[in-house]
Formats: C-alpha cells, sequence, structure tokens
C-alpha cells in the first residue's frame, strides 16, 4: 500500500494564532498547539483497510436492504409488504413525482453512488494506479464526494419506519423484515464510513505528475 505524501497544509491556532504544518497523526493522537497547548485537530486520516471492509459490507447488505421488505402490514387478514423502491414508485405512481424521485435518489441512488465512488478511490490507492486516467477519475471522484454525502439521507427512512409501525400498531400487526434489519444495517455501515473518511487525507494520494 504506497503512503501518503505529507501534508502540505499549514493551519493557525485558533487561541494564539501560531502557525503549525500540518501532519499526519497516529490512530487517537490529538495534535496541540506548541505554544498554548491548544487541540487542534484529532487523527486526520481514516485507515484505508478499514474504509474497504465498510465498503465491502455495505455493498453486501445493499442490495437486501432496497428489494426485500422492509414492512409487512396486517390488517384484517390483508396482508401488504413494501420494499423502499416500491415506496418510491408508488408515491411516483400517485402524482407526487417529486417527493418519489427524492426517496428514490437520497435512499438508493446516492448510497450506491457513495458505496462505489469511496471503494473505487481506495482501490485506485491500494493498486497503485498512478495513469493519467485513473488519477483523472480519482480527481473527479473526490471533488464530487461532498454532493454524494449530502445526497445520501438513510437516516431519514429509518426514522420514518419507526413513526410508520408505532403509529399502524394501533389497528394492525406491524411486522419487520430481514429487509428492515438489512437497512438499518447499510445505515450503520454508511454511518461510519462517511465518520471514517477524510477528504483531506484523501486528496494527499493524488500523484503528481513530475
Amino acid at each position: 500500500m504506497p503512503e501518503p505524501k505529507s501534508f502540505k497544509a499549514v493551519i493557525l491556532c485558533r487561541s494564539c494564532d501560531f502557525v503549525i504544518r500540518k501532519r499526519a497523526l497516529p490512530s487517537n493522537v490529538r495534535a496541540l498547539c506548541p505554544r498554548c497547548d491548544t487541540a487542534l485537530y484529532d487523527t486526520p486520516y481514516c485507515s484505508l483497510n478499514g474504509l474497504l471492509a465498510l465498503c465491502i459490507t455495505a455493498l453486501i447488505v445493499f442490495f437486501p436492504a432496497n428489494l426485500l421488505p422492509v414492512l409487512e402490514i396486517n390488517f384484517l387478514g390483508s396482508v401488504r409488504t413494501t420494499t423502499v423502491y416500491q415506496t418510491a414508485v408508488e408515491v411516483w405512481g400517485q402524482g407526487y413525482w417529486v417527493v418519489g424521485l427524492a426517496v428514490l435518489a437520497s435512499a438508493v441512488i446516492a448510497p450506491a453512488l457513495l458505496i462505489l465512488s469511496i471503494l473505487l478511490q481506495v482501490l485506485i490507492i491500494k493498486l497503485n494506479l498512478n495513469s493519467s486516467f485513473w488519477q483523472n477519475v480519482y480527481r473527479r471522484l473526490l471533488k464530487n464526494h461532498g454532493l454524494l454525502s449530502q445526497m445520501t439521507m438513510l437516516e431519514i427512512y429509518v426514522i420514518s419506519f419507526l413513526v410508520s409501525a408505532f403509529q399502524l400498531s394501533d389497528f394492525s400487526d406491524v411486522y419487520f423484515g430481514m429487509g428492515t434489519l438489512s437497512f438499518t444495517l447499510l445505515f450503520l455501515a454508511i454511518l461510519f464510513l462517511q465518520r471514517e473518511y477524510n477528504l483531506e487525507h484523501m486528496w494527499s494520494y493524488v500523484h503528481v505528475e513530475k
């Protein structure tokens, strides 16, 4: 695995305005200002192997999370099940195409693109792909990471499942299935993936043409 280049960025201490050159830190280490001991930043980079493991985990649970029913409602003998994708299509079919498109984009498309984007970034680094083509791809992925991260809002749908189950429980039997478990695991995997991802550190792997 290639080692990242040392950080070229400098930062100012927010307490005494001392200029400090930013550098990579070991895990669970916090950088302090040498002049006034103010905390500057925590570990500024993530583990590539950890990101890779989280990406693979997210991909494994992505398909059952979107293809298996997240809720099963039994009302007077009538059983109905729904998936996230079916919910978006149903809302679209009722004329609320903006809402349906928002559900589809933020719960299905954006999470998939975010996982694949980080996975491809990690593979480019680990396989040491320094050709101009792959470096251009890598830079474009980094530039679009913020947009994909903001569009991914799985937490809203996890909360909506719980609220729906609570409201429907008074007059029907509501069951959670493997789809609910998979969607919750997908939410957790992406949550930790975004937490461990550090855009500044990923930029440090950009290959500079000499």
